[in-house]
């Protein structure tokens, strides 16, 4: 094979079923009914890399708005792999972004190094723990759906780099998930989502004013779906969410850097007690 023969294009919705599986396949457990949120965010920023016309890797590079940018999905098949071909992607994603945002991303270990060489710098670590579902739903806790979708986007982006009401839409009502809020005069000051996962279940995001809300939320997401493993991707910048998550027992498994070219956005991190998605931001 050569690689003249390796071209990049812009996936089709069923071709992000495809990255999708690719995550699976490393091990990085993506929800079930994630690529339709995903795609709808961005229909451009879903990229895939053919080698004589055969899929071999891939990445995600959503655009959110003009000052803003997320990578994921960035994976080349095993047997590919050493070739060049994914940095031939990386710079289709870097270019398709273009250099005036600020591009965030969370990296394994491994490639963390190759990231810094591309400008990124660490600005924490999201360390996935590892639980049970269960328990009793506490009081106060109301379904999503029934606060006005404007003012959900307008907490959200108190907590997240830019207005995002495409993924919103989606991500809230995803099938086998469930999306919880909590009111404080009558005002939304926290809410969680959790979704089926090809593993167990996936919380995300988990965003709080203060510990007392998140672990009421937290609470209530596991209550969703007893007996089965759920994970949620904790930024290790928040000491009161790993405070959290430890007080119930759970156990890391899985860590990345939360990684950006133009600095850590100004945002409360003391209000994330779960990220959205390791692949979107």
């Amino acid at each position: 094979m050569t690689r003249d023969n390796f071209s990049v294009r812009p996936m089709n919705r069923s071709e992000v079923d495809l990255a999708i599986t690719w995550a699976a396949a490393e091990g990085w457990n993506p929800g079930n009914y994630d690529a339709q949120s995903f795609y709808q965010t961005d229909k451009n920023g879903f990229l895939l890399g053919e080698l004589n016309d055969e899929p071999v890797g891939c990445i995600s590079a959503v655009a959110y708005d003009q000052h803003f940018g997320f990578l994921g999905f960035y994976i080349v098949k095993p047997e590919f792999r050493g070739q060049g071909l994914g940095m031939k992607i990386w710079k289709t994603a870097m270019a398709y972004l273009a250099t005036d945002r600020n591009i965030g991303l969370d990296g394994v270990i491994a490639q963390q190094d190759n990231y810094k060489k591309s400008g990124f710098q660490i600005a924490y670590n999201h360390i996935r723990y590892e639980g049970v579902g269960g328990g009793v739903m506490p009081p106060g806790i109301v379904e999503l759906r029934t606060v006005p979708f404007e003012e959900l986007l307008a907490y959200d982006r108190q907590l997240f780099p830019s207005r995002r009401s495409l993924f919103l839409r989606h991500w809230i009502e995803q099938p086998g998930s469930a999306a919880l809020g909590v009111l404080k005069d009558g005002y939304l000051v926290g809410y969680g989502v959790i979704r089926s996962a090809h593993t167990g279940f996936r919380i995300g995001p988990l965003f709080a004013n203060d510990q007392k809300i998140a672990k009421a939320l937290f609470q209530a997401l596991l209550a969703q779906n007893p007996d089965v493993p759920v994970f949620i991707d904790v930024p290790d910048a928040n000491l009161q969410a790993i405070a959290l998550v430890q007080h119930y027992g759970w156990q890391p498994v899985f860590q990345t850097a939360r990684m950006y070219t133009k600095g850590m956005p100004s945002l409360p991190i003391n209000c994330v007690f779960g990220v959205t998605s390791l692949e979107l931001g």
